[in-house]
């Protein structure tokens, strides 16, 4: 049977058609939301996201999950492992370095779409206009693991729209730190799209890592449409806690959001998020002419140096205009 879900990039197939109604209350939704930055019963200039997030359940009105099998990499390339999450098991696939007894850093590869799920995208490149398979960190000697989530392949859970995945990244690091060849100082996450916007999430809600790079990330996640929302969308709160634009002052390591200016783009989430924002941790970085897919690959690179490079007790990453335009001319 063909999946419902297919396995990577922005491949979604919709489970259901929205209907009006839902359409109308996602809009008047998200222009609550947009209004204001909480409301009364989160108030995110008080509270971080992890607090906020404490004691509180996400309520599921559609129960959906990928339902396909993990494919086996190939065995020079990557390693299929499990790690612990609060729901079980769950299937990933890490890189491992050379058995020379050293440590090297690693970085977490959210990938986007919808399906929570890993497939043969991690060792298929793309081409340099459209390449969201994250081999670039693993072949400049950079540890990479990419988690499935809940919901995602055969996992147990459901898709819970970037709410209780953030849980499942978190097990994925204290996975990876774990490792003998991984440098558990030196963990980085990385994620393009929805991708982008759930390791913007985890940033918010935990300083385990070394400093995030968020690609193409949206700041409300109504943004994504009715037919990619499975919770309560008329609970404010259910919203809120899943829309990182509310929760920039949470973050403590260094951050890094890109996005092409050319469409299709998610340009205007990137503008609203760099005009609220005052938390100097979080760099919101516009990568000129170029568009949601082929920034990716370039801008990966010039993250991977500067991952090679970031090797003191405190991070030295940060980006010029200038750098980012070279790296589209190094390829």
């Amino acid at each position: 049977m063909k999946p419902k879900y297919l396995p990577f990039g922005a491949s979604f197939l919709p489970l259901k058609k929205p209907r009006f109604e839902d359409i109308l209350a996602l809009t008047l939704l998200s222009f609550v939301l947009s209004a204001s930055a909480a409301g009364p019963s989160v108030n995110s200039r008080t509270l971080t996201l992890a607090e906020a997030r404490k004691g509180f359940a996400t309520h599921l009105i559609i129960r959906e999950s990928a339902g396909f099998p993990v494919p086996t990499p190939p065995p020079d390339q990557l390693e299929l492992v499990n790690y612990t999450s609060p729901v079980g098991e769950l299937p990933a696939y890490v890189s491992r370095a050379t058995a020379d007894g050293k440590k090297y850093p690693a970085i977490i590869w959210i990938v986007g779409g919808f399906s929570n799920s890993i497939s043969e995208l991690a060792w298929s490149p793309g081409p340099v206009t459209n390449d969201q398979s994250a081999t670039i960190f693993r072949q400049k000697g950079i540890i990479t693991m990419y988690p499935s989530l809940r919901g995602g392949n055969e996992n147990p859970g459901f898709f819970e729209d970037s709410y209780g995945e953030v849980d499942d990244v978190l097990a994925a690091a204290d996975y990876l730190a774990k490792q003998t060849d991984v440098d558990p100082q030196r963990i980085y996450l990385g994620g393009h799209s929805t991708g982008g916007t759930l390791a913007l999430l985890v940033a918010e809600c935990s300083s385990r890592f070394r400093a995030i790079f968020c690609f193409g990330p949206v700041d409300n996640i109504l943004d994504y449409g009715a037919d990619h929302i499975f919770y309560t969308f008329d609970d404010k709160k259910e919203s809120l806690l899943r829309s990182p634009g509310h929760w920039l002052d949470s973050i403590h390591a260094p951050t890094f959001v890109f996005e092409g200016t050319k469409p299709p783009s998610n340009i205007a989430p990137l503008h609203k998020m760099s005009k609220s924002n005052h938390n100097p941790a979080v760099n919101f970085l516009e990568v000129e002419n170029q568009t949601h897919f082929t920034d990716i690959r370039p801008v990966s690179a010039l993250i991977a140096d500067k991952i090679l490079q970031d090797i003191g007790p405190s991070v030295s990453i940060n980006f010029t205009k200038q750098e980012i335009e070279g790296a589209f001319n190094a390829q």
